[in-house]
């Protein structure tokens, strides 16, 4: 369900400290629990006791608290057994038998991996958050020639809105009245503004940069391709990932089995073997010690956090270790344009000037004119001209913005056009320097014109050029296999040109954020595990729906929150960085899963054959587990 935007959209209120603090109790819970076991072992080895089974009980309590409630409810709820069960039972029977560190350590390690689950699970709701303050919550509807604020929940098909220069766009519509050009960076990701005019469609949540617009309402405003944008977020966050089910899976069979063995030795060997009771008790505890699943969850936690702060030292930012785990099994990569694999900002590649005039002249009067522009094209040439030419810019006698076409000026008393190709004939604009037009627009560039005194005087090209490492982080890839391709809102000609320069093998062009999904869906079939890469709000669905999303660490708030690894320094290579360090990663963790279940087997088995009793149980037990941390350690080098 669509959070409500009036909720959303409410003003900063006053926070008390207890609601600041709230998401981090669980964490504050296990930090008190610890400094409780340290203070209970410290009193039992200075011969206070019974000081020191107090301080063990707190501990239990408060450290474990979240985790058994959790546990009781799950139970009640689906009525089966889980892990968290099996903890409550290993930490009371340690207990029992008088092992109260152990008990306690027990309940610390499910008490910071509660903690940390919680933290990320608070995380994850605050793209939805930052998706919709993107939308305005008011619209101007115009009714009867007068002007009327309305919530744009109270739109209707049909409804005519008034949209002013620098506002958001409130709901998809058609003009039918004005022009303007409009910045559909939220939508397609592209950094270039749009001409737009009567009977072109139109957005919600992106921007109108210059023109007042009259827009017809097509959509009701849970239909809009924005809120698709946050349904499919939601919708992909909500899917499982297959090892997560897994585990699921997995986890009542492994308590019950473990509690049907634990009263079996209650009973069976009495009756079979002739044990004592006393005897089959003993050997019931420390069953349900060694059983427990600390080893294991030790053989994980350390050598994923191991691995993420080795990242994190590398400009890696991991989110969570499933997703770290999940890089070494990609088969393909998909990477957004625009910010990504390019530099997101138009520059300047090319300029053509007429025979017989100065081009350092006519770039320098050009640039004066594009001064008083905020277009990004303008700007490009305002910043390439000032790195060319030294001289401060003139103020032109006069100036005039034709909006969706270009601009006009008179300077040193000469009329000069400024614009697109139709601005200044499109047949001269063609022809214009033996036909590069045409060349250069294939090859990815964006076209400017300049005519003077009615003469087509020279040409402009332009282009968000690739970044200087994406060859070589592609380059990388390809060497490990994985398959690499370039998802864009661009055309087909300018797709086709950084596709080939940016050594992609394949890429789809003029994609909306909807079939972004769709090819990213299209690619896990063909390869199981893929990762998406980018940047914008546009791709945020494409980086949910992923196995793996990475986001540029330049990118929008809603992209690095949706995002499972952020690049924090934009380097692309790091990428082949991060997968390689996942498969050492997924090295580690396997060797740490089969030796901590086999000490456990031989200690089972032990117990079973009573020649082994509960000190040395918990030295085997409790020494598996830091043998398999020291090994996860080996992933901060």
């Amino acid at each position: 369900m669509v959070p409500d935007t009036k909720v959303l959209t409410k003003g900063i209120q006053k926070v008390s400290f207890f609601e600041k603090i709230k998401p981090y109790a669980e964490l504050i819970a296990a930090g008190l629990s610890g400094v409780l076991i340290l203070a209970g072992w410290l009193l039992d080895k200075y011969g206070q006791g019974a000081d020191s089974i107090i301080a063990y009980l707190l501990a239990f309590v408060i450290g474990g608290f979240a985790k058994a409630k959790e546990g009781i409810e799950s139970t009640y709820e689906n009525k089966e057994l889980n892990v968290e069960m099996l903890m409550i039972f290993a930490a009371i029977g340690s207990a029992i038998i008088g092992y109260w560190t152990e008990g306690a350590i027990l309940i610390f390690i499910f008490a910071v991996s509660g903690a940390l689950e919680t933290y990320t699970m608070n995380k994850s709701h605050k793209e939805i958050s930052a998706l919709m303050e993107l939308q305005p919550a008011e619209a101007t509807l115009i009714t009867n020639g007068f002007e009327k604020r309305v919530s744009v929940d109270d739109l209707q098909v049909g409804d005519q809105i008034l949209i002013k220069p620098g506002e958001r766009i409130p709901s998809d519509g058609i003009i039918v009245k004005g022009h303007t050009n409009i910045d559909e960076a939220a939508i397609t990701g592209e950094s270039m503004p749009v001409s737009k005019s009567t009977e072109e469609e139109v957005f919600a949540g992106t921007v109108n940069m210059t023109g007042s617009i009259t827009v017809e309402v097509s959509k009701e405003s849970s239909d809009t391709l924005f809120q698709k944008i946050i349904q499919l977020v939601q919708s992909a966050q909500s899917e499982k990932s297959p090892s997560q089910q897994f585990i699921e899976r997995f986890e009542g069979t492994y308590v019950k089995v473990v509690l049907l063995v634990v009263i079996a030795m209650f009973f069976l060997p009495v009756f079979l073997l002739g044990w004592s009771w006393h005897e089959a008790f003993y050997r019931a505890m420390i069953l349900l010690v060694v059983a427990s699943p600390c080893a294991l969850v030790a053989s994980i936690m350390p050598a994923t956090l191991s691995a993420i702060s080795n990242g994190a030292r590398h400009g890696i930012l991991v989110k969570g270790g499933v997703h770290l785990e999940n890089l070494s099994h990609l088969g393909a990569i998909a990477f957004d344009k625009t910010g990504t694999l390019t530099k997101g900002k138009p520059e300047v590649t090319n300029v053509l000037v007429k025979e017989g005039l100065d081009k350092s002249d006519l770039i320098w009067k050009a640039a004066s004119i594009e001064s008083h522009s905020n277009h990004p094209l303008a700007q490009a040439i305002v910043k390439f001209a000032k790195g060319t030419v030294k001289n401060h810019l003139l103020h032109p006698d006069s100036l005039e913005d034709v909006p969706g076409w270009g601009v006009k000026a008179n300077i040193n008393g000469q009329q000069w056009k400024i614009g697109k190709a139709a601005f200044v004939g499109k047949d001269h604009a063609e022809n214009f320097a033996g036909g590069m037009a045409k060349e250069l627009a294939a090859q990815g560039n964006t076209l400017v014109f300049i005519e003077i005194d009615s003469e087509l005087s020279a040409m402009i090209a332009l282009k968000d050029v690739v970044r200087e490492e994406t060859k070589l982080g592609i380059g990388h890839l390809k060497k490990q296999g994985i398959r690499t391709v370039m998802l864009t809102g661009d055309s087909e000609n300018t797709a086709k040109a950084i596709a080939a320069e940016s050594h992609v093998d394949e890429y789809y062009a003029e994609c909306l954020p909807e079939s972004k999904v769709d090819h990213l869906k299209q690619l896990k079939d063909r390869y199981k595990t893929v990762a998406m890469v980018g940047d914008g709000i546009n791709d945020a669905p494409a980086l949910a729906i992923a196995n793996v999303g990475i986001a540029m660490g330049e990118g929008t708030d809603v992209a690095l929150e949706t995002a499972d690894i952020v690049l924090m320094k934009n380097d692309l290579p790091r990428i082949a960085e991060a997968i390689r360090l996942s498969q050492r990663m997924n090295r580690i963790i396997k060797q740490n899963v089969i030796f901590s279940i086999t000490v456990i087997m031989v200690l089972i088995s032990s117990n079973f054959f009573q020649s082994i009793d509960l000190p040395l149980g918990v030295i085997g037990h409790e020494g598996s587990t830091i043998l398999v941390i020291l090994n996860s350690l080996r992933l901060l080098k």
